[in-house]
């Protein structure tokens, strides 16, 4: 744990024994649920995670208290989620599944490309119970309820010259994250991928290193990727999808009726989240279109693009154990 981490568990665990009470207290004592959220108050993220309070108190109906804290003050969300499995600190946050991997194996499953067709499709998956098998491992691995999914940003290619087809699409060099099935992925539908440091992508760029990168339009806007590959090739490779969590050490010791409230919130607050994202995800692009920082292209054989990705999303769902999920989650129609 590196000396920033340190500091922020130290700060938690105090902020924790000195004035969390739950279920067990006496009657004047304040029942208190602490938030952690990596971005300020205007984030799809935040916003979310404050509709979800707001039900929560809405629907238990008695006195409860939320802290939030914002701008990564307790750390970033690998250390919430640590912090929510041993029960100290952080009680709910949002989540990337990626974060969720030193727990459960099955979890990355819902970080990879192309596993959902379309937004329609990626929004029944998650309103189905086809991701259970991986909730369920990854509560018993960690002790960390899944209690509603957010997300909603969808990731494209950003690039320093138009990619609208296969035959423009081969050998681009693109950088992709670290994770292994990121690599093989985008071999497999014929790029060149590379992986640098997030921080890097703009210089490495600029500077030809490599011809492209990907994202979602908050990531673009936010880095100005536009400055260097304004072409933005329409793949929508990626959908993410970010649970809410819930410690579970810390539900256990809640009232019976405030933890019915709390799962109620959840599925209510993904909802709120995934709408809230996508309709701002695509809000941001236009926008960016319209002012002239970029150009959007449609990938006209995208249909290629799943086709190719299907026999190494089957292969990675068989060494990570979630043949099933994968089945289920192609399956919904």
């Amino acid at each position: 744990m590196n000396k920033k981490s340190l500091s922020s568990y130290l700060c938690a665990i105090t902020l924790f024994t000195s004035v969390s009470c739950f279920n067990g207290c006496s009657s004047s004592d304040r029942i208190i649920l602490r938030g952690a959220v990596q971005f300020d108050e205007s984030h799809s993220f935040a916003r979310t995670l404050r509709h979800f309070e707001a039900k929560v108190a809405e629907y238990y109906g008695h006195p409860i208290e939320f802290e939030l804290y914002l701008n990564s003050e307790l750390g970033l969300e690998k250390d919430y989620f640590t912090y929510m499995s041993q029960g100290i600190s952080v009680d709910y946050g949002i989540v990337s599944p990626s974060h969720m991997s030193t727990f459960s194996k099955a979890a990355p499953l819902l970080d990879v490309p192309f596993l959902f067709r379309d937004n329609d499709h990626w929004n029944k998956a998650l309103e189905s119970d086809a991701l259970e098998p991986i909730v369920a491992d990854i509560e018993e691995q960690s002790d960390v309820k899944i209690i509603g999914y957010a997300g909603g940003g969808t990731r494209h290619l950003i690039v320093n010259r138009p990619v609208r087809n296969m035959d423009e699409l081969e050998d681009l060099d693109i950088r992709v994250m670290g994770a292994p099935i990121q690599t093989r992925i985008f071999q497999a539908i014929t790029a060149a991928p590379t992986v640098i440091a997030y921080s890097e992508i703009y210089n490495a760029i600029q500077t030809g290193v490599i011809d492209a990168a990907e994202n979602e339009a908050a990531g673009i806007q936010q880095m100005k990727f536009f400055e260097v590959g304004p072409e933005i090739s329409l793949t929508a490779h990626t959908i993410t999808v970010r649970p809410i969590a819930f410690s579970g050490k810390t539900f256990r010791r809640l009232p019976e009726d405030l933890q019915a409230a709390i799962l109620k919130a959840g599925k209510e607050a993904g909802r709120f989240g995934r709408d809230l994202e996508s309709s701002e995800d695509s809000a941001i692009l236009a926008k960016m279109e319209e002012d002239g920082k970029l150009n959007t292209h449609e990938f006209v054989e995208r249909e290629e693009l799943l086709r190719r990705a299907e026999p190494v999303l089957t292969e990675y769902a068989r060494e990570i154990g979630t043949e099933d999920v994968l089945a289920r989650i192609r399956a919904i129609r």
